[in-house]
């Protein structure tokens, strides 16, 4: 298996992050936008994306590329499939889910909010009085897991409620696709978003919703932005395999080579196993250090690792980061609200040996600090 090239820090962060030599090599070739190969490889992205979701288009199900961040791909699903006198509920449990929320609202769509601990996963009993107390919901939306913590949430217990009731179920998987077995059919989702930059291992550029067509064809009109119509992009890719506007070509191409790497290693199962072992690792190796998990084990998903900050008066985040930085490790800092933490991303081209080289680092930066347990 390829690994990075030894020129860059490894990034243990949930993206963009480290990608193989390969991935790289793959954006050194300069493509036109309508060049047949080109236009092939989007088609064969496409088709790829569809695959591995265990869905296609035989079974009524679309794959559509969006240029921008996934948070693009977000926004063009919230504002291309809620009609006018649609009403979305979020049921979040980080910064993510709210994200959903603001978004919705800049689009001027009614939102309901179902709030959950930032260190426990959504309640499905509360999603299920959320709907009860508010019959006008025709849409739902969650996090599949929240990068702000890593926890992961029950998509297919909320996608139950959503179908039992008509709503439309979107399913926000950015950190997760790739990575984290989902099966849409039995959790009913009629759009699920991930980013390109995540676990399939490509680089930024472009993310992509997966969407169970007779959903896409409800969003014809709908839109509320020319360039994140969503039934307008797929539409252009359907017609004639190019994008409406620009294309990031070299991220595409990159994104085609990330896609036979991930087959390589045995598809979503192959890929879960190496993250979960990355995660056991820097687990296993923060416990020996006195440090402790933000997220109860039986919540925890293997995708990132937020960890409190030690209770020890030598403790800076600052300080932490620049020397690990200065040891060739770059982590993230947290993002939950209600507990001080950092974050290590257990994803991207990053192995067992790399998780222990971190740690390594990290109990020698920390008993450079006075902090108990560094080493």
């Amino acid at each position: 298996m390829d690994r990075p090239s030894g020129k860059d820090k490894p990034l243990f962060t949930p993206g963009p992050l480290t990608t193989s030599a390969t991935v790289k090599k793959a954006m050194l070739s300069d493509l036109g936008s309508r060049d047949l190969a080109f236009v092939r490889a989007v088609g064969e992205i496409r088709s790829g994306l569809l695959e591995l979701a265990g869905v296609s288009k035989e079974e009524g199900w679309e794959s559509v590329l969006m240029q921008g961040s996934g948070t693009f791909s977000v926004e063009s699903v919230l504002s291309s499939s809620i009609p006018k006198d649609g009403v979305l509920l979020v049921a979040r449990n980080g910064a993510y889910g709210e994200r959903i929320a603001t978004i919705a609202r800049c689009h001027g769509i009614p939102v309901h909010e179902v709030i959950c601990g930032e260190g426990e996963p959504v309640e499905p009993a509360a999603v299920e009085a959320a709907l009860d107390a508010h019959p006008e919901v025709t849409h739902l939306a969650i996090v599949h897991c929240e990068t702000t913590s890593g926890v992961l949430n029950p998509v297919e217990a909320v996608g139950a409620l959503a179908a039992a009731r008509g709503v439309t179920y979107f399913v926000d998987s950015m950190s997760a696709f790739g990575a984290v077995p989902i099966d849409l059919e039995a959790c009913h989702v009629d759009f699920l978003v991930s980013s390109a930059n995540k676990c399939i291992e490509g680089v930024p550029g472009f993310g992509f919703a997966l969407c169970r067509r007779a959903a896409l064809d409800d969003c014809e009109g709908r839109a509320r932005s020319l360039s994140l119509d969503l039934f307008a992009q797929w539409k252009g890719l359907d017609t004639n395999g190019q994008f409406r506007f620009t294309p990031p070509t070299h991220a595409l191409l990159a994104f085609h080579r990330a896609l036979f790497e991930l087959e390589e290693e045995g598809g979503v199962s192959g890929r879960q196993a190496r993250y979960q072992t990355n995660h056991a690792r820097i687990l296993s190796g923060i416990q020996a250090l006195g440090l402790e998990a933000y997220v109860p084990e039986e919540h925890q998903c293997w995708i990132i690792t937020s960890i409190r900050y030690p209770e020890s008066e030598g403790f800076s985040f600052d300080v932490l980061y620049e020397r690990l930085n200065e040891r060739g490790f770059v982590i993230y800092p947290g993002k939950v609200t209600d507990a001080d933490c950092f974050r290590i991303g257990n994803i991207g081209r990053l192995f067992p040996e790399d998780m222990d080289a971190l740690l390594s680092a990290l109990g020698g930066v920390l008993a450079e600090m006075g902090v108990r347990g560094g080493a």
